[in-house]
């Protein structure tokens, strides 16, 4: 449907028709989850917003680094170039 964007976190933007409202979880974080909801599109923003700023605040409170969503980037350093022969 959409994204949300706050503070280097992205969040989905789903519909439920059996409940009537809009809901969404934070994307690219695979050991924690954030989830929000809104009955319009402004109250959306304002609970995602929230729920970013409670759990970067819990993870302070607790002395722990925010974990920040993947970026679908994956970067490798190969130190040096090595030819290899293989054989079947």
């Amino acid at each position: 449907m959409g994204t949300l964007k706050y503070k280097g976190y992205t969040g989905s933007v789903e519909y439920s028709e059996e409940d009537n409202c809009l809901y969404g979880e934070v994307l690219g974080m695979s050991k924690d989850f954030i989830s929000y909801e809104g009955k319009d599109v402004d109250s959306l923003r304002k609970d995602f917003e929230g729920a970013v700023d409670a759990y970067i605040a819990s993870c302070k409170a607790n002395g722990v680094e925010p974990r920040k969503p993947y970026s679908g980037n994956l970067n490798y350093t190969h130190k040096e170039r090595q030819d290899y022969e293989i054989r079947f």
